[in-house]
């Protein structure tokens, strides 16, 4: 297989004290062979969710081949969380490759699950086909171009004989794309990311090969159940139908709540610009009793039940509680027009914001290199939706975590998904040489105002 080179990203001149790593970065530019073959290999592990097809192969590729390079490897199944079963066992690699003496752990983690292949693809979506200097397949962006590009740093490092203190792990975890709770929030409940054990976090998202994201949005999932009285549909004035009162609490949110979450703005650089405000989002709406699926006719009754499940995403400077009280605000008053209505709320799932600071260690590390490799500054973002992130600084208090990585996000759950093999080797070099950055094996770039493009 032959990589088309030709929109490769060359390196500006390296300066004096950055000139130890030219043959690093010499190194991993001939590798983009190498990348594209790994990319390929993991896109043909059909690792969907749901319901986690072929986890378990999947890890155990990933962790033959470090283990092969001298690093540790340890398989974590994260028993009784959703979804984990004998026949989907939720399965996770860790491995990890000790300095030549004591320092920081710096880990790479990725998430091997993929969404879907869905319809409309031009090629086999588990394939890996390579043309035209990418890599195409479900998970090609997200993230399997990103695991292949953080593995293959950590081996040049090592193919090169680099000294460095402290220690390389990468992971490759599971259900990112469902909550994360069987892959990261697992291993974060039970130690993995702890302070003390690691130091400094690189989640390779598809988020741009000269992009930082420094954190994401919060989430509250909820569900509500209007409640009525049942009656017959002739006399629907004898019960209370809960679809009507649905109605009237949506009527609230959009004339009240939609446009005061427009006017607010968060400091965050989250990416759509859109996304820069707080969001709310209707995911379904069920009312009435379940209409027959046969010749047979809908029951003629008033409905007693109507749900709906709210998304609704807010910003590091909002309070998760005051969100929530919002919205009861809303029902409380919905409820408040028509006797004998009720409600009930059920949580579905939280998320509080989160974003490191953008003089942290990890970014400047990601930001000096990022210039040092493309020839131009780094920008910062943010995501509209949450990773794996919220679990490393929520439950392992690691919060010293980025994510960066190849792709473009824009592409990720798309048809045709894909990566290119010159921002996989570019991020490469990037990941390779904050890696070192970060473990001390090179001096930190100085703290204060980010580097500029010539």
């Amino acid at each position: 297989m032959t990589v088309d080179t030709a929109r490769a990203v060359a390196p500006p001149p390296l300066s004096s004290g950055d000139s130890r790593l030219a043959p690093l970065l010499a190194r991993i530019d001939g590798l983009g062979d190498e990348l594209a073959a790994l990319t390929r290999d993991l896109i043909r592990f059909p690792t969907v969710n749901p319901p986690g097809e072929a986890y378990r192969p999947c890890a155990e590729f990933i962790g033959r081949r470090l283990e092969a390079r001298g690093f540790t490897v340890r398989y974590v199944r994260a028993e009784g969380t959703p979804g984990d079963s004998d026949r989907h066992p939720r399965i996770n690699v860790i491995a990890r490759r000790e300095g030549a003496r004591p320092g920081p752990t710096v880990h790479f983690n990725g998430h091997i699950d993929v969404v879907e292949a869905g319809h409309g693809w031009t090629v086999d979506p588990f394939e890996g086909v390579v043309r035209d200097g990418r890599v195409y397949g479900r998970g090609a962006c997200d993230m399997k171009g990103g695991i292949a590009a953080a593995i293959v740093a950590a081996e040049a490092i090592l193919a090169e004989g680099v000294d460095f203190p402290g220690a390389i792990e990468i992971s490759g975890t599971v259900d990112e794309e469902s909550g994360g709770f069987g892959g990261v929030g697992y291993l974060a409940r039970h130690g993995w990311f702890d302070r003390g054990r690691v130091d400094h976090v690189i989640i390779p998202e598809p988020l741009g090969v000269d992009r930082v994201c420094l954190g994401h949005r919060g989430v509250w999932w909820a569900e509500i159940e209007m409640k009525g009285r049942i009656g017959h549909g002739s006399m629907p004035y004898l019960g209370v139908n809960a679809i009507r009162g649905m109605a009237d609490f949506l009527a609230l949110v959009e004339a009240e709540l939609l446009p005061a979450l427009d006017g607010r703005v968060t400091r965050m650089p989250c990416e759509p610009p859109g996304s820069r405000r707080a969001t709310l989002n209707y995911n379904s709406v069920h009312g009435g009793l379940p209409e027959p699926r046969d010749e047979g006719l809908p029951a003629p009754v008033v409905a007693d039940s109507c749900r709906l499940v709210l998304d609704r995403r807010f910003l590091v400077e909002e309070d998760y509680e005051a969100v929530r009280r919002e919205v009861i605000g809303l029902l409380d008053r919905a409820k408040a027009r028509r006797a004998g209505l009720d409600y009930a709320l059920k949580d579905i799932m939280t998320f509080t914001p989160t974003m490191t600071e953008p003089d942290a260690p990890v970014v400047r590390a990601l930001d000096h290199w990022i210039h040092r490799v493309l020839g131009r500054p780094s920008r910062h973002i943010a995501s509209p939706g949450t990773y794996d992130q919220k679990h490393i600084t929520r439950h392992g208090g690691v919060i010293d975590c980025v994510a960066y990585g190849p792709g473009i996000l824009d592409l990720a759950h798309q048809p045709d998904e894909y990566v290119d093999i010159a921002d996989m080797v570019a991020s490469a070099k990037i990941m390779a040489a904050a890696a070192l950055t970060l473990t001390g094996a090179l001096d930190a770039p100085a703290a204060g105002r980010r580097e500029q493009g010539d």
